[in-house]
């Protein structure tokens, strides 16, 4: 592993990657001083307050429209790589969050709850294209293949405990604060921005899409530190030759074909299972989650920070452990992880009532939900989907997950203030099912992908 390899990953998953997972868990400490401004906002315009069903509404669509631009960012991610590189187009992209900080930091001052919920939604086009610089695979034969691919969800953890330190009442958890909480953000995108720069293109781009080989091989100098890189050439240029026989497929196109119709079912069931398990409902309203498990109003921001804490130690684990014990034994024991404690979850909230320390119960399910999925789903995921297909139909790949993702994402933010509301304890047991299934579906389907080519793993679906 070399410093320029290192570094260039550190800094792609520290100016995206760790964005979106800060993303995810800043609405959750300034919850009721958001709602708050709303309706003090409202009463100024119209002479009255929201009722508590249209602001939970107001409130609900804040949190998830970051989803719905995290799915336009998808969707735009294929067109800014193939017009500006993998460099450029995350160039492009921090400027994004640079303007969204500007909305978010000066709504209150300007009494404009719509300029949240832009600034929400910029924040989330910029994260759908996160790990456009990350989720690219190595060539076969690298044993870091496995431990880069899983990096970017080491910073989704570190930006989601970032947002838990400074939502603390000491630090950004203040009322007064909540506005330059949210425009925080711009200070990792301002890093990269700058520093970007000071890196080669992508080898694998510049050999396969620009066919600029002397430019490929010096990126890979740079990046490998060594100059004997004509094994990792020639293997891009394998992949190449057989790329110039084909057209890169549509997403109708890979929705038909039926060589790779496994793949694709795989990649549907993965992506959706990862965000319906639950876990954006857990970052999106901890606070919420351990206030109705009876845990003290003014011990919660530190027991929330506590499972952050938490939760990147399993994503160091499973990012250190992923080439010795693969894809699959990881990504199955974190959903069953999931399901259980997501049961475990319903059942200390009945029990509560009658036994008071059912409450550390919910914190510890509540923990090994985040813990299974760090381990697992989070990094996994895209790296499997990256290895399931060839370069013909990667693109069309990302398309059908990255979408089913954020519409996931969005659905899950939305509807489980209402699930709650509704279904109280049992609402759990829907996220526990899902896990379950996909868990099931792994184990039954899905071939391990460890040090296997594309085309090795291509026939093993044949």
């Amino acid at each position: 592993l070399t410093f320029p390899l290192l570094s260039v990953t550190l800094l792609v998953s520290f100016g995206s990657s760790m964005l979106y997972g800060y993303n995810l868990a800043v609405v959750n400490s300034p919850a009721e001083h958001i709602k708050a401004f709303y309706n003090t906002t409202w009463s100024q315009r119209y002479g009255h307050g929201l009722a508590p069903g249209p602001l939970t509404l107001l409130y609900a669509l804040t949190v998830s429209i970051f989803a719905l631009g995290g799915l336009v960012g998808s969707l735009l991610v294929g067109v800014l790589v193939e017009r500006y590189g993998r460099n450029g187009a995350l160039s492009r992209s921090a400027l994004l969050v640079l303007l969204a900080g500007g909305f978010m930091g000066f709504s209150r001052e300007l009494g404009s709850p719509e300029m949240v919920i832009i600034g929400r939604s910029v924040t989330g086009l910029h994260s759908g294209g996160c790990f456009l610089g990350c989720a690219q695979p190595l060539p076969h034969g690298s044993n870091l293949r496995g431990f880069l691919g899983l990096m970017p969800s080491i910073f989704v953890c570190l930006g989601v405990f970032s947002a838990q330190v400074l939502g603390l009442p000491e630090l950004l958890g203040k009322d007064r604060f909540w506005p330059l909480f949210l425009s925080v953000v711009v200070v990792p995108a301002s890093l990269q921005l700058l520093l970007l720069h000071c890196f080669p293109e992508s080898p694998r781009y510049l050999l396969i899409e620009r066919n600029d080989i002397c430019g490929a091989t010096k990126a890979l100098h740079r990046f490998l530190g060594t100059p004997d890189v004509q094994d990792v050439i020639e293997e891009m240029k394998e992949e190449q030759r057989s790329l110039s026989s084909m057209e890169m497929v549509s997403v109708w196109q890979l929705l038909r074909d039926r060589s790779v119709r496994w793949q694709t079912l795989s990649v549907v069931v993965v992506n959706a299972g990862m965000q319906l398990s639950g876990i954006d409902a857990i970052w999106f309203y901890t606070n919420t989650i351990f206030e109705n498990t009876g845990i003290p109003v003014s011990q919660i921001p530190y027991t929330t920070m506590g499972t952050g804490a938490i939760e990147v130690v399993a994503g160091l684990i499973g990012c250190f452990t992923i080439e010795r014990v693969g894809r699959r034994p990881l990504i199955i024991t974190g959903f069953c992880a999931m399901g259980v404690c997501s049961a475990g979850i319903t059942i200390s909230l009945l029990l509560q009532a009658t036994l008071p320390w059912m409450r550390y119960l919910s914190i510890a399910c509540v923990v090994g939900i985040i813990a299974g999925f760090c381990m697992g789903p989070a990094g996994v995921t895209f790296l499997m989907t990256a290895e399931l297909f060839m370069q013909s139909h990667r693109p069309a790949a990302y398309i059908v997950g990255g979408s089913l993702n954020w519409l996931c994402n969005f659905t899950v933010g939305f509807i489980f203030p209402f699930l709650q509301m509704s279904a109280g304890a049992f609402c759990y047991l829907v996220f526990c099912g899902v896990c379950l299934l996909v868990a099931l579906y792994v184990y039954l389907v899905i071939p391990e992908t460890r040090n296997k080519t594309f085309m090795e793993i291509s026939h093993i679906f044949a």
